[in-house]
């Protein structure tokens, strides 16, 4: 079972930046595909910012351009670096790793953007 840690949510105001961060507990090797779904009140869960192994990312429209997945292998750590946030960026802010055929998810954070 892969346990799933994320830190880095808050209080944020429009246009300032956050940089959410994800790790699996205990060692794990070989993760196909690590990145960030976010959720808001009443909608559905949607892909934020994937990363696979091969270097493949695929970034949702409405945050291209503002928003970046990186991941550092050796801790197998996997990062949203958020920047020139909008209101409606708020969410709750899952990780998800795929690793072995099945998906992992976090427990979530919460980012919200409000003056």
């Amino acid at each position: 079972q892969v346990q799933l840690v994320e830190s880095g949510g808050g209080l944020v105001q429009p246009g300032g930046s956050l940089r959410l961060s994800c790790a699996p507990t205990g060692r794990i090797i070989s993760i196909n595909r690590m990145g960030w779904y976010r959720q808001a009140p009443g909608k559905q869960r949607e892909l934020v910012a994937t990363l696979a192994n091969d270097g493949r990312t695929v970034i949702a429209d409405s945050v291209q351009g503002r928003f970046t997945v990186s991941r550092n292998s050796a801790r197998n750590t996997v990062y949203l670096q958020m920047n020139s946030l909008k209101p409606e960026d708020t969410a709750v802010y899952y990780c998800q790793v795929s690793w072995r055929g099945a998906d992992y998810w976090g427990q979530g954070t919460q980012v919200t953007v409000s003056s």
